[in-house]
């Protein structure tokens, strides 16, 4: 048999198939990335990082006031958003020329065209060529859901949402997800009047209900307008340029734009799995096992496409995991227990382990801590809304099993709090450690 082309082929060079070409290149494989759009992915490209730079720059709009209260002349300011826009897509380049040479100084070949699946050791690039591998590795990330309503061509997806030529006045958000609730919060302080319509009564679903319910009070108190149980109708254009959406149990909404914010559904159409055997789930993830192969034995994947947990480092873990144990002689598997998260809504949420109602129904005999306050800087810039911390322990063993957070720099306290969660502390030796005064994070000691 003639020798394949390359002895890893990665579909995607989002963060999960970046990391796994690299590493692979880096314990000698030869290895090639096609990829028909940019170099890194929904996370770099159209996700988390243009979006958390978004998120900076709309916290402005209330530090700016509170600045007044701390002894600042500051005036009334104008917000222009495209110098904010304009920036943020300067980084989004500076990245992908950053993502680009990491590949390239690990000696792996880039190709910047669509490739489909032809067989399980092949596949067809845009232009017609075909190139072979020993392993194909799919990590071709999800693209948000549009949901299937009259009109729904009039709206728009988080994709866009960095592009847009001016901040909208009226903004509808389809969706009560975190990818909603975080462009609620961006555009709400750059100044739009924000409705979340959601089809059913919650947000955030999977967060501990508290922390929802906590988000949701500031919100409302801060001008958001939410409307539950409102599945889309339709959406119609007026000759003004204005759109009009029909929901059920609501008055229509006369909006100046309409954001989906529904799910993502992994990038599987069309890409040709079928011809090598790789089998899909009911949402069309590729199902693979513990090892990340999928139904076809030198087919792989990692990341969104796999629909396990749709987190940029959880998509680097799998990647690193699939070359380490495939090129590197180093077997392991991700351990998918304990993943920490955050929203990064205004204000945010951080949240690692088991909510109280899982606790309850996994463990039986549960305790909960928790702390409800107002936080310092809050307090002086005259605002009333209230951080809300929650620890939830084992009842028998008093292993901390859960923690829970929404308040200022919550996402960042989450991180340090998921080792200890993850390595099962338990809630005396929290109490038993010295807290740091006068900090947000010191909460975590002081739970009673």
């Amino acid at each position: 048999m003639m020798p394949h082309d390359y002895d890893l082929l990665v579909i995607g060079a989002g963060s999960g198939g970046t990391r796994a070409a690299r590493v692979a290149a880096a314990h000698g494989a030869k290895v090639a990335v096609a990829e028909e759009y940019r170099v890194g992915g929904t996370c770099v490209i159209r996700g988390c990082v243009p979006k958390k730079l978004l998120v900076y720059g709309a916290h402005f709009a209330e530090d700016l006031k509170d600045a007044r209260r701390f002894g600042w002349n500051v005036p009334d300011c104008g917000f222009d958003w495209p110098t904010l826009r304009d920036n943020v897509l300067a980084e989004v380049d500076r990245i992908n020329g950053a993502y680009t040479e990491t590949l390239t100084g690990h000696g792996v070949e880039i190709i910047l065209q669509r490739a489909t699946v032809t067989g399980p050791n092949r596949v067809r690039l845009a232009d017609g060529a075909e190139k072979t591998a020993d392993r194909i590795l799919i990590a071709v990330g999800a693209h948000p859901a549009v949901p299937e309503c009259e009109g729904h061509e009039h709206g728009i997806t988080s994709n866009e949402a960095f592009h847009l030529p001016a901040i909208p006045k009226r903004i509808l958000i389809a969706g009560a997800g975190y990818i909603a609730n975080e462009f609620a919060g961006i555009f709400h302080q750059l100044g739009a009047h924000v409705i979340i319509a959601n089809r059913t009564q919650d947000i955030l679903r999977g967060y501990d209900l508290q922390i929802r319910d906590r988000l949701l009070q500031i919100s409302m108190m801060k001008g958001l307008e939410f409307r539950f149980d409102a599945a889309f109708q339709g959406i119609e254009k007026g000759i003004d340029g204005c759109f009009t959406v029909r929901m059920a149990n609501h008055e229509p909404a006369t909006v100046d734009l309409v954001m989906f914010a529904t799910g993502r559904v992994p990038n599987t159409r069309s890409l040709g799995l079928e011809n090598a055997g790789v089998e899909l789930d009911a949402k069309g993830a590729v199902k693979v096992d513990a090892d990340n192969c999928s139904t076809c034995p030198s087919i792989y994947a990692v990341g969104d496409v796999t629909n396990r947990i749709q987190l940029t480092p959880v998509a680097i873990r799998e990647g690193q995991a699939f070359a380490d144990t495939i090129y590197g002689g180093k077997p392991c598997r991700v351990d998918y227990d304990c993943v920490p998260s955050s929203v990064f809504s205004h204000p945010p949420i951080g949240a690692v382990g088991m909510t109280e109602s899982e606790a309850r129904q996994k463990l039986g005999s549960v305790k909960v801590y928790s702390s409800d306050f107002r936080p310092m800087k809050n307090v002086l810039a005259g605002r009333t809304e209230r951080a809300l911390y929650k620890m939830v322990c084992d009842g028998e063993t008093d292993r901390v099993v859960g923690i829970h957070l929404i308040g200022p720099d919550a996402p960042e306290i989450i991180q340090a709090a998921a080792i200890c969660v993850k390595a099962g502390l338990t809630k005396a030796q929290f109490d038993a450690t010295v807290a740091l005064h006068p900090t947000m994070a010191e909460e975590l000691v002081l739970l009673r």
